[in-house]
């Protein structure tokens, strides 16, 4: 059974254009990759939690804000590796340099028995969609969009 995932994708307007905030996953194995390396805050849905509301936990526990807003729900993507990732837009803002990410721990380098803490993101920015696109994990692009045609139009600030 594949892997399900959930999480936020947070959007604002600035100078009228429409930008997403995407983060950066920590750890070894994605710290060169920059290119569909960079995703919207999300995680496992933990054991019979609510998909909804383990979003909300992912995006605090990834960025250390807590998520309020109008939540709209988009259309679930499956990635290359099968996971399934559900998510929501909403309007919001984030300043990226008071990310504050949970950590987990990982034999480093592979086979050493050295155990290394590493964030679980390392890097949040605001990315208009074009460079958004290039950015984040190629099937979580249709999120991007999707979140066009749920707002109708680019909206102005």
């Amino acid at each position: 059974m594949a892997k399900k995932s959930a999480g936020l994708l947070m959007y604002r307007t600035q100078n009228h254009h429409l930008e997403v905030l995407l983060v950066h996953s920590g750890g070894p194995y994605w710290a060169n990759r920059r290119w569909q390396a960079w995703t919207i805050p999300k995680g496992e849905i933990a054991p019979g939690e609510d998909t909804f509301a383990a979003a909300k936990r992912e995006f605090f526990e990834e960025t250390g804000q807590a998520p309020t807003g109008n939540f709209r729900p988009l259309q679930p993507v499956r990635q290359a590796g099968g996971k399934l990732v559900f998510a929501w837009a909403f309007e919001g803002n984030f300043n990226p340099a008071t990310l504050h990410s949970n950590t987990f721990v990982l034999e480093w380098p592979p086979h050493s028995g050295v155990l290394k803490e590493f964030p679980e993101v390392d890097q949040a920015a605001w990315f208009e969609l074009e460079e958004a696109k290039k950015r984040i994990i190629k099937a979580q692009g249709q999120f991007l969009d999707e979140l066009v045609q749920v707002l109708g139009q680019v909206p102005l600030s």
